[in-house]
């Protein structure tokens, strides 16, 4: 059975997006792709590449909670996800809830907040829930995190440690536009401002049934053997010293399937993992004698030659 339902709200979500962000569409669905699986995503690249603006028009083409918070240095924990305050007419604390408590949360320049703060998003990221006080909350679903860094400027940041790499599902970056898509971007955004004319494509519950249609998207044993001995390769000791997770390979394996329902298939493909395993698995690897992530990509893109990939997937 083909899933044209979940294809078909993905298309709407993409075009509206389009009608902003010109000549992404790869990384728009990949974007969708990470919401479906309920994973959060790191968008990482220079100032004015449309970061921001991508995640405000991905909120804005959904019925759903949005906020923004701009992480500085100094930006507490209680700033994102709330603080106990004293009711002078009661008498008593009461909990004044953050802006954790939507669907969508946009983390602009995350990596200008102190490691304190930036941990103050770990339990939001990975259990859906914030305890404060001895008191545990529980976040509304859809909950994702679309978190922005600037990879070249280092002045005043405060670099994501491994336990915050690996709570995002993947890592895109949008790039300069090339001629065309610059002349298009100019004339659209010529006479107004799109961004604000967007309308609604979506409902929460649309999001929640073609989530739920993901997760019965089928992948056959050998694609899993194919997934596994990527990751398994990924974590050679003699070039790595920080290889991808088991959290990582079980959201190479979600991602995998939403992709595959967002283009009409009830079934993975291994082409799916090959496009999946770089924004997925990279940023999760620290090679030895590396210093910047760039390398884990071309590693990643190395291994996708060398691992052997199943030859037959019956559909």
């Amino acid at each position: 059975m083909a899933y044209q339902q979940t294809a078909a709200l993905a298309k709407a979500i993409r075009e509206n997006i389009g009608r902003v962000i010109i000549g992404r569409e790869r990384e728009i669905e990949l974007l969708l792709a990470a919401m479906l699986s309920g994973g959060h995503v790191l968008l990482e690249d220079v100032p004015g590449t449309g970061k921001t603006t991508l995640a405000k028009a991905l909120a804005r083409s959904l019925s759903c909670a949005f906020a923004r918070v701009q992480f500085t240095p100094d930006l507490l924990p209680a700033d994102i996800t709330g603080m106990r305050i004293y009711d002078q007419h009661s008498g008593t604390f009461t909990f004044l809830k953050g802006p954790a408590f939507t669907n969508i949360l946009l983390a602009d320049e995350i990596n200008r907040a102190t490691p304190r703060t930036q941990s103050a998003l770990l339990e939001c990221m990975e259990e859906r829930q914030i305890t404060e006080g001895g008191t545990t909350y529980r976040l509304e679903e859809p909950f994702v995190v679309i978190a922005t860094q600037n990879p070249v400027e280092n002045q005043g940041t405060f670099p994501l440690p491994e336990a915050m790499l690996d709570r995002f599902l993947m890592k895109l970056s949008l790039g300069c536009p090339t001629g065309e898509e610059a002349v298009a971007m100019m004339q659209r955004f010529l006479n107004g401002q799109p961004l604000a004319e967007l309308r609604t494509v979506a409902t929460v519950q649309e999001l929640a049934a073609a989530a739920a249609e993901v997760r019965q998207v089928r992948v056959q044993e050998d694609v899993l053997r194919y997934m596994a001995a990527l990751c398994e390769a990924a974590r050679d000791p003699e070039k790595v010293r920080l290889g991808p997770s088991p959290r990582a390979l079980l959201a190479l394996m979600r991602t995998c399937q939403a992709l595959a329902a967002i283009r009409g298939r009830d079934y993975v493909i291994p082409d799916d993992v090959k496009e999946l395993a770089v924004p997925v698995l990279a940023h999760r690897i620290i090679l030895r004698g590396m210093s910047y992530r760039i390398d884990a990509e071309a590693f990643v893109t190395g291994l996708l030659s060398h691992v052997a990939v199943p030859t037959e997937v019956i559909p």
